[in-house]
């Protein structure tokens, strides 16, 4: 019988593995601090789902390939990927200038997205992007203290209002701090290799199918449902594997999930833009020589002929209304809650006198935000 293995040798073989599992270990949380700064610099989320699920994937098949238990190694990875997230948080905490917390509605590759990287990146500091799968849930972390800022889209200029991020407004304890405008380009996202006339139904969010209404009017073959998300439609897509779906998404999200765009120009040939509202806990000072707009909520006095009278009340004093929004009061059957965007500063002059002449029309009234205003329609 050959002789056994000593058990110290072993021993000590398995400690120099352990050594080397440390030593690998060491220098994946050095990349994920390198990581971490190039999501600040870039405005990209912390958290990857979509990139932590393929990394997730190839661990499980070369584990199989290594005769090693694909469940149990994958537990193992996910365990590294939240050691690699607390050091990734932690570096952040530590650096002398705080990055800007910003939350948007929808995932990586998303218009939401887009939209508040192009409004953040190159900030000194860095920026914390994170998605969340609806406004509400952006809108109660920001109430929370888990955000600095959220980006919530509110108008389009083909779909129309966006009815949700009205009623979260007149819930309170956030203010309007700032507007950006975002041009919307959408396309039809497929499998590669799927063809438009085999198309049976397309995901999307239901402002983007709105959108692009007239496009889907020369489609009759192809059934739209309504998703939380364009480019967690464009995802469900490439995990379906059907090349019957499709999505209405971007072109940033038909490169992040490998698809093919099917079609272009969905949209009206003067284009897509929507408006994005800057929300925080605290308002912030606008410099005198802005331009400026000021949004407030009103509940009318129910009687006849009010809003007539609120309209007038604001032409005699000078201030231009840009928008007026209806919403219904939960609660209150047939009563409405206004949102009016007007020309200027809450505290100048001409909106002072005017706010108090609409005292006696209203039964409660409050205004949203003073923020500068958007006049690049091009984001």
């Amino acid at each position: 019988m050959a002789d056994l293995p000593d058990l110290d040798t072993l021993r000590i073989g398995i400690e120099r593995i352990d050594s080397e599992i440390l030593d690998a270990l060491r220098r994946r949380m050095d990349l994920a601090d390198d990581i971490a700064r190039a999501k600040l610099a870039a405005a990209s989320p912390l958290r990857d789902p979509t990139r932590e699920d393929l990394v997730l994937r190839k661990v499980r098949e070369a584990a199989t390939s290594h005769g090693l238990d694909p469940h149990e190694i994958e537990r193992i990875f996910r365990l590294i990927m939240d050691m690699s997230v607390a050091r990734q948080q932690a570096l952040i905490q530590r650096l002398d200038t705080t990055p800007l917390r910003v939350g948007y509605p929808g995932i990586e590759g998303s218009y939401s997205h887009m939209a508040a990287r192009d409004r953040y990146a190159g900030r000194q500091g860095g920026v914390l992007l994170t998605g969340f799968e609806t406004g509400r849930e952006a809108m109660d972390a920001l109430r929370r203290g888990e955000l600095d800022l959220a980006l919530l889209p509110i108008e389009n200029t083909s779909a129309g209002s966006m009815s949700e991020t009205y009623d979260l407004l007149a819930a309170g304890s956030v203010t309007i701090i700032g507007e950006m405008l975002s041009q919307v380009d959408h396309r039809l996202l497929g499998l590669p290799g799927a063809r438009l006339e085999d198309i049976r139904t397309v995901l999307s969010h239901p402002q983007a199918l709105a959108q692009c209404e007239l496009f889907l009017r020369k489609v009759p073959w192809i059934r739209p449902l309504p998703e939380f998300d364009t480019s967690g439609a464009a995802q469900k897509v490439r995990e379906r594997n059907d090349p019957t779906i499709a999505a209405i998404a971007s072109e940033s999200a038909a490169q992040r999930f490998g698809l093919q765009v099917l079609a272009r120009d969905l949209q009206p040939a003067s284009g897509d833009y929507t408006r994005f509202v800057e929300l925080a806990r605290e308002a912030a000072p606008v410099p005198p020589d802005v331009p400026c707009k000021t949004t407030l909520t009103v509940v009318l006095e129910h009687r006849p002929g009010t809003l007539g009278q609120v309209l007038t009340t604001l032409a005699q004093r000078g201030v231009n209304l840009s928008k007026l929004e209806s919403r219904p009061i939960p609660g209150e059957p047939w009563r409405y809650r206004f949102y009016l965007d007007v020309e200027g500063h809450a505290a100048s002059a001409p909106l002072i006198a005017a706010f108090e002449d609409l005292q006696p029309l209203t039964s409660s009234m409050k205004v949203l935000g003073t923020y500068p205003r958007a006049e690049n329609w091009h984001g």
